[in-house]
C-alpha cells in the first residue's frame, strides 16, 4: 500500500505518476489469442471443443455443448430460496431502473419544411460472457441480460466456461429469461459469437467481463461485433473523514481489493489518525476474509490512502477517474456534485458500493483504468441503436438541393452533385 500525503514536495508527480500505472495486455496474451480466433474462425466449432479441452480440462462435445432448458430448471431449482429472492428483488430493481432510460423516437417538420427525427430500435442478437473460476456471478447475469431484455433485443446468447453451473448463475439466468446457454469460455467463447461456430450462432455484440484473454479477443473482434468495453481490474476509490467507523472504510476498500491482485483501492481522507485506523483495520480483516489472498495482493502492490484536504478530493477523483467512488460524508453532495469522472459515485456513509453491485438497480458494468474520462456504464442505450429519418417534398428540397451541390462540387465529388442537381432540373 502507497501513502501519500497532499502536502509533500512532489505529491501532484508522484500520485500522478502512480495513478498513471497501466497493466497493457502481455504480447504472448494478444498473440495466443489472435491464434485461437483464426482457428474458430476457419474450423468453427471443431476449434471451439479442441480448446475447450486444451484450456478447461473438461468434456465437452457437440451433444452437451449447449446447456439444455431442462438443466437450467433444474439447476436453478437447487438454488436456495434465499437467494433465489435475492435475485428476484435485484432484478427488479435493475429492470426498473433501466425501463426509466428508453428514449423516445422523434418528429418534426423544420423551417424549410424538411421532415426529419430519429427512431430507436434494438440490436437484434447479443452475447454475455458470464465469468467463472474464482466466484459465481450471478449479479454479472442480470446485470447484462436483464437491461437487454428491456430493450427488446431478440436473441440473447450467454457463454460461461464449462464445468458445474453454479445454482445461483442458472437462477439469474431463468429470472432473466435466458434460455441460450453455451459451455465455452475465454477466447474461443468471443470468437464463436463473433463468428459462429456450428450450432453458435454469430451476434451483433459481446457484453460482460471476463480475464485477460477475454478482454484480448474482444478487442480483437471489435469492428465484426460491437462490444460494450474493454474491462479492467476493479477500482474504488473511498473520500472520508474520521467521522467514520475505520472497520466500515476498511471493509468497502476489500470488496473491491477482493475482486482480484491487480484491482485497485485508495482511501482519501484528511484525518491521518483515521487513515492509520483504517489501514490497521484493512490488515485485520484480511486475517479473516476467504478471499484474502487476492484482496492482500491488491493492497499492497496497487493500494493507497492519500491525506488530502477534502475540498481537494473531487480534483483527486477525477485525476483517478475510478470506476467506483464513495463520499462516506455527512454531505456528500458538496463535493460529489463537483466530480465529473467516475463510473459510479455512492452518496453517503450508507451507501457502500457493494449494493450497486447487487441490488441498487443501477448497473455494475462500468469503466475501469481511467475509461470513466470518456465513456459511461453499461445500461439500455448499450442494447438499442438509433437511425436517422430524412423526408423532403419538392419544395423542401429545393431549399436544401443548391447548397448540397456546392459542398459536393466543394469536395470534388461530382456524382454527388449531380445526384441533387437533375432534381433541380440542373443535367
Amino acid at each position: 500500500m502507497r501513502r501519500f500525503k497532499f502536502s509533500d514536495p512532489g505529491f501532484e508527480a508522484a500520485f500522478a505518476a502512480f495513478v498513471e500505472e497501466r497493466r497493457e495486455t502481455p504480447e504472448d496474451v494478444d498473440l495466443a489469442v489472435r491464434d485461437v480466433l483464426a482457428a474458430v474462425r476457419g474450423e468453427g466449432l471443431a476449434a471451439v471443443l479442441r480448446y475447450g479441452k486444451l484450456f478447461d480440462r473438461t468434456e465437452v462435445d457437440e451433444t452437451n455443448i449447449r446447456v439444455t432448458i431442462d438443466e437450467i430448471e433444474a439447476g436453478a431449482a437447487q438454488c436456495p430460496q434465499d437467494v433465489r429472492d435475492a435475485i428476484a428483488f435485484a432484478a427488479g430493481r435493475i429492470r426498473s431502473y433501466h425501463e426509466r432510460q428508453r428514449p423516445a423516437d422523434a418528429w418534426f417538420t423544420d423551417d424549410a419544411g424538411v421532415q426529419l427525427g430519429w427512431r430507436w430500435t434494438p440490436i437484434e442478437a447479443v452475447g454475455i460472457y458470464v465469468p467463472g473460476g474464482r466466484a459465481a456471478y450471478p449479479s454479472t447475469v442480470l446485470m447484462n441480460a436483464v437491461p437487454a431484455s428491456v430493450a427488446g433485443v431478440d436473441r440473447i446468447a450467454m457463454v460461461t466456461p464449462p464445468g458445474r453451473l453454479q445454482p445461483a448463475v442458472l437462477a439469474a439466468a431463468k429470472e432473466a429469461g435466458i434460455t441460450e446457454i453455451w459451455r465455452v469460455g475465454g477466447a474461443q467463447a468471443v470468437a464463436a459469437l463473433a463468428y459462429g461456430a456450428g450450432p453458435i450462432r454469430p451476434v451483433d455484440k459481446i457484453v460482460g467481463p471476463g480475464n485477460a484473454y477475454v478482454t484480448a479477443a474482444k478487442r480483437r473482434v471489435y469492428g465484426t461485433v460491437g462490444i460494450d468495453a474493454l474491462a479492467g481490474p476493479s477500482e474504488i476509490v473511498v473520500v472520508a473523514n474520521g467521522a467514520n467507523n475505520p472497520e466500515w472504510i476498511a471493509a468497502d476498500l476489500l470488496s473491491q481489493a477482493e475482486h482480484d491482485p491487480a484491482a485497485q483501492a485508495i482511501l482519501i481522507t484528511d484525518d491521518p489518525a483515521f487513515a492509520d485506523e483504517v489501514a490497521a483495520a484493512v490488515e485485520r480483516q484480511l486475517t479473516s476474509l476467504a478471499t484474502g489472498e487476492d484482496a492482500a495482493a491488491s493492497w499492497r502492490d496497487h493500494g493507497a490512502v492519500v491525506i488530502a484536504p477534502l475540498d481537494e478530493a473531487p480534483r483527486l477523483v477525477d485525476l483517478i477517474a475510478p470506476e467506483h467512488v464513495e463520499f462516506a460524508l455527512d454531505e456528500p453532495e458538496r463535493l460529489a456534485d463537483r466530480v465529473r469522472h467516475a463510473g459510479a459515485i455512492f452518496l453517503g456513509r450508507h451507501a457502500p458500493e457493494a449494493i450497486g453491485d447487487y441490488v441498487a438497480g443501477s448497473n455494475h458494468v462500468l469503466p475501469t483504468s481511467r475509461a470513466a474520462r470518456f465513456s459511461s456504464g453499461l445500461s439500455l442505450y448499450d442494447f438499442i441503436k438509433r437511425t436517422s429519418i430524412v423526408k423532403c417534398d419538392e419544395a423542401a428540397f429545393a431549399a436544401l438541393g443548391p447548397a448540397t451541390v456546392a459542398l459536393a462540387d466543394a469536395e470534388g465529388l461530382p456524382a454527388h452533385a449531380r445526384s441533387a442537381a437533375i432534381r433541380l432540373g440542373r443535367g
